[in-house]
């Protein structure tokens, strides 16, 4: 990590990175985070529902949840923001999400190398034990200087 830089704060950076684009337009917020760890929040909307009559959010935006607090979390993990792409992130629905309820997104990277980073992750809607997905992520670090 840069000596000179301030470690990366997730809650901080969510002030930014959560007001404009497509985290912005889906409406995520930060909600926790710990030392390897970030949870985000997808509040429900009735224009990201799936099914117009089933009132449950759309797979894609719980998608684009995850992917976001993956990155949060190795941003987290490594103290410091290093571009990253996701190679490759598994969703696994366990069930739809409830009703008119909001999805919670906690992602976990739980090893990192120097070109990778490897991660794990629950969507729940208010019962972490009762989950909507479980999602297995890793992300590749973008050479060159990306601050």
């Amino acid at each position: 990590m840069n000596a000179e830089l301030p470690r990366f704060d997730p809650a901080m950076a969510a002030r930014f990175v959560f007001s404009r684009g497509h985290p912005g337009w889906l409406g995520l917020h930060y909600t926790a985070h710990g030392e390897n760890w970030v949870e985000l929040t997808l509040p429900w909307r009735e224009d990201l529902v799936g099914e117009t009559d089933s009132g449950v959010l759309a797979s894609g935006p719980i998608i684009s949840l995850m992917d976001m607090a993956c990155g949060m979390a190795i941003w987290t993990t490594t103290g410091e923001f290093r571009a990253a792409a996701t190679l490759d992130l598994r969703v696994d629905y366990m069930r739809p999400a409830r009703q008119g309820a909001a999805v919670h997104g906690r992602a976990e990277c739980y090893r990192v190398t120097r070109s990778a980073a490897f991660l794990r992750g629950v969507a729940h809607d208010g019962e972490p034990g009762d989950p909507v997905a479980h999602v297995a992520a890793v992300f590749m670090f973008i050479p060159g200087n990306t601050r």
